[in-house]
């Protein structure tokens, strides 16, 4: 998909093993908003090793999740991430397995939440390099979602937004999710949205 913004050429594209390390440090941003505690123990090192495992894996790409990336000039300028309800423990196991391969204790656990509700394709991360941000990038990979969701099968998008940010929920609320519930991440309260497709 391509997309004009002034002189900008923006591709939102299924993202590829060599994108995995431009995803690393925006990924980071959304985990540590997220304040998980397991980053309290693992070195920032061996945090980029383990989530670059597990967006050069086949499964968060394009098996079990799906990986779109905005790219503007040969770069990430975002990206997003996310899967059907029913794979969440899937795509939890590959996360495992990125610790693993990272060299951290088994019992390291980055993410201990549930987070999807049932029938929905869950947009579990989107991010957007500071570089890139105020150009639409957030708002084209959002409105590539409902084509990637429905070939999953879906009929909704799920997303969870922080109370602290207000300025993605309004973001999310323009292209059209509504609020249907409050969940509990990592010990932040988040408004879990939905978009019919």
């Amino acid at each position: 998909m391509f997309g004009k913004k002034g002189n900008i050429i923006l591709l939102i594209r299924t993202a590829q093993k060599k994108d995995a390390a431009q995803i690393v440090p925006l990924f980071k941003i959304i985990l540590h908003e997220m304040e998980l505690p397991a980053l309290k123990i693992i070195p920032e090192k061996k945090l980029d090793q383990l989530i670059q495992y597990a967006f050069e894996s086949d499964d968060l790409r394009f098996n079990i999740g799906k990986t779109l990336v905005a790219e503007i000039d040969g770069k990430v300028a975002g990206f997003a991430f996310g899967y059907s309800d029913e794979l969440e423990e899937k795509v939890n196991n590959v996360w495992q397995k990125a610790v693993s391969l990272s060299d951290l204790p088994e019992s390291t656990e980055l993410f201990s939440d549930d987070e999807t509700l049932p029938n929905e394709w869950y947009l579990d991360s989107i991010a957007v390099s500071p570089a890139f941000q105020g150009k639409g990038v957030g708002t084209k990979l959002l409105n590539s979602l409902p084509e990637v969701a429905s070939k999953s099968g879906n009929t909704c998008i799920g997303l969870s937004v922080d109370f602290a940010n207000p300025l993605a929920e309004k973001l999310y609320r323009r292209v059209g999710y509504q609020k249907v519930a409050t969940t509990v991440i990592s010990q932040h309260q988040y408004h879990h949205m939905q978009l019919k497709i």
